[in-house]
């Protein structure tokens, strides 16, 4: 198993020089890949060309690229581009966020996901291998019928015709999905004790491809937090958690809250989500309950966070994702230097 660094969003308490100073110190520490991610605030791919920019060998990663802020070519393009940029270290990882965003904030319906999904990806691993595109499917149409379109192919020859397409899932079929037609896929929530049901349903979606899930990436973030009272750190990540729980979606539709469910935490995650929706905020983080938390993160000391990395490396984890949450650059510098030493002493590193 590998060690992995999400660096999240720019807040308004995060900076980029934070996010640079993390970065390189991932890169001297050993980690294969650095993430970024978008929402409704900054974009994935202008984060990851800076860092670019200023890293030598740690890979670079969209966590997510939201498939609906942007054509399928355009996606190829930015991929081309940064992967051009960085030497031949992007890894493009897609998903199709919520409706909340996808259609409050791009204006496009969240209708159809996974078949959007997949015709989306096969547009754009055919621009990336510079096909000439042509297409012909229920959710995109290249060139446009009828019209003066022309079928294009990409305009440069970047350093690789096939980058590795990770796919952000959640739900069981999304899981399958995420197998069939992807490199690896992007996971929230991960615990080991409750993985053997999602490995299954990304096994299944290899099957379907011929394939088996040996060579695909298994990549969960995970919050990380260092110190010596485990009920402590658990609070730090109290906020993140009901965040996602309670105000990621609507009370309809929260695809987090169901994956806590299927954990086996409804109630809870209910409870989360009504204080959250009534702006109850801090009720809604002291509602998490601590064994979700606990299963989700790594908290602790050096020792304690070795073993839940051999725990998750059993599971069938391949990169391991940290997300750091600390108050400053300083302090999440020396929590990766913590996971690090915890991946040595594990015994189950690369």
């Amino acid at each position: 198993m590998r060690l992995g660094l999400n660096l999240g969003y720019q807040t308004a308490w995060t900076t980029p020089a934070d996010h640079l100073a993390l970065t390189r110190e991932a890169e001297r520490l050993g980690f294969a890949v650095v993430w970024a991610a978008e929402a409704y605030g900054s974009d994935a791919p202008s984060t990851l060309a800076w860092l670019a920019g200023q890293t030598t060998t740690i890979d670079v990663g969209s966590a997510v690229m939201q498939i609906p802020a942007r054509t399928p070519a355009a996606t190829a393009m930015t991929a081309a581009t940064i992967d051009a940029l960085s030497g031949g270290r992007f890894r493009l990882g897609l998903g199709v966020s919520g409706p909340q965003v996808s259609e409050g904030w791009h204006g496009v319906r969240f209708a159809a996901p996974l078949a959007r999904t997949r015709e989306y990806v096969e547009i754009v691993r055919m621009a990336l291998a510079r096909q000439t595109v042509r297409y012909e499917g229920r959710h995109y149409r290249l060139p446009l019928p009828d019209g003066p379109g022309k079928a294009l192919k990409l305009g440069f020859h970047p350093p690789r015709e096939r980058i590795p397409v990770y796919l952000a899932a959640i739900g069981p079929a999304n899981l399958r999905l995420a197998g069939e037609i992807a490199d690896g896929w992007l996971g929230i929530f991960f615990a080991p004790e409750y993985a053997a049901e999602q490995l299954a349903e990304l096994r299944a979606g290899r099957a379907v491809a011929g394939a088996q899930l040996a060579g695909f990436d298994v990549v969960p973030s995970v919050p990380v937090v260092v110190g010596p009272d485990v009920a402590a750190c658990a609070d730090l990540v109290r906020w993140y958690a009901a965040l996602y729980l309670g105000g990621m979606g609507s009370r309809e539709q929260n695809f987090y809250l169901q994956l806590a469910t299927r954990m086996g935490y409804g109630a809870a995650a209910a409870r989360v989500q009504e204080l959250y929706l009534a702006r109850k905020h801090r009720e809604a983080a002291e509602a998490v309950p601590a064994e979700f938390i606990d299963r989700t993160s790594l908290l602790g000391d050096t020792a304690r966070i070795a073993e839940r990395i051999a725990a998750y490396a059993e599971a069938g984890v391949t990169t391991l994702s940290v997300y750091p949450l600390a108050p400053d650059a300083e302090s999440g510098v020396a929590a990766l230097r913590t996971v690090a030493e915890a991946l040595d002493r594990s015994g189950v590193g690369e």
